[in-house]
């Protein structure tokens, strides 16, 4: 039983089957095919932080694949009241195949696995959101990435750069993680006192990231680039000071074209224009940020599929 709580939880032959099986899946979706595989498994959904891509995504992927959905949040169950996440883990593993959780600090997905019968997937915490980078990635390779006869070449995203421009958040450290195992590398620029603490983002080989001051330096030569909101779910009370803080760190045309000239653009949504991405980036020829959200159904589907049924195909 394999959980996926940080991106680092699969190795880099594991993402190239997953990747792989995400093509065919979302093939099989656009020619109006059903596939099915997991009829009469349900997905657990806990909710502590509030969704619309996750929530969606996940339900509507599991009733695709055939299984069945429950949807719990801390106001309606007894995770939001005195059950220690131990008890609760230990019941809802009993009742259904998979549980995803979406919730605040890492430590309390990890307590739940530890206490888990079935795989737990992290649908976001404060420190790191696998399931979005997995859906970028994907996006990526979709866009840029060769197809052979065994499918998509992750040898393609060696020595490539990513511009992480924005908040050091659950989204950069993600992508360190990512480009740990995949061989690209990550160009980050954060604001002074928002950057990524390397090891929060439980990353051995610093060499896959560089730290640049000036956000238009970091997108020099990339071949994506990408941001997150100024403040996240949880840092509200941060707002205005972030405002102030993040004031040069938008990305506009200025910065893009400072990229490669194919370079892509991507957001997880939901994105302010004119704060952290200029409106006409978003909106431009170069964002694939509508991909990206579409390929969070995808990508989750083959994760699902791998962490119930293995490897298939």
């Amino acid at each position: 039983m394999k959980h996926y709580l940080q991106f680092k939880d699969l190795r880099a032959e594991e993402y190239a089957h997953v990747f792989n099986r995400a093509r065919i899946i979302k093939t099989r979706f656009k020619n109006y095919e059903r596939y099915q595989p997991l009829v009469d498994r349900t997905l657990a959904m806990i909710f502590e932080k509030a969704s619309t891509r996750t929530r969606v995504s996940f339900e509507a992927g599991m009733y695709q694949m055939g299984g069945s959905v429950v949807h719990l949040t801390t106001g309606d169950s007894q995770l939001g009241r005195s059950e220690p996440i131990e008890d609760s883990a230990r019941v809802i593993s009993r009742m259904t195949d998979i549980v995803m959780i979406r919730t605040y600090e890492h430590t309390k997905i990890e307590r739940f696995a530890a206490h888990s019968r079935v795989p737990v997937i992290n649908g976001l915490t404060n420190e790191f959101h696998p399931c979005q980078i997995l859906a970028d990635i994907y996006t990526w390779l979709e866009h840029r990435a060769p197809v052979g006869a065994n499918g998509f070449d992750l040898a393609s995203l060696k020595g490539k750069i990513v511009a992480w421009v924005g908040d050091g958040n659950n989204m950069a450290n993600t992508w360190l993680q990512a480009a740990e195992i995949l061989g690209f590398k990550v160009h980050i620029s954060t604001p002074s006192g928002y950057g990524v603490d390397p090891v929060v983002a439980g990353i051995r080989d610093t060499s896959c990231y560089q730290v640049f001051a000036d956000p238009r330096e970091a997108c020099k030569g990339a071949d994506l680039v990408t941001t997150d909101v100024w403040t996240s779910m949880g840092y509200e009370a941060e707002n205005e000071a972030r405002k102030t803080a993040f004031a040069n760190w938008c990305v506009d045309t200025a910065m893009m074209s400072v990229a490669k000239p194919d370079a892509l653009f991507m957001h997880c949504l939901p994105a302010h224009r004119g704060e952290e991405v200029a409106a006409d980036v978003i909106d431009g020829p170069q964002s694939v940020v509508w991909d990206e959200a579409e390929n969070r159904l995808h990508a989750q589907k083959a994760l699902m599929e791998y962490l119930l049924l293995g490897r298939i195909g």
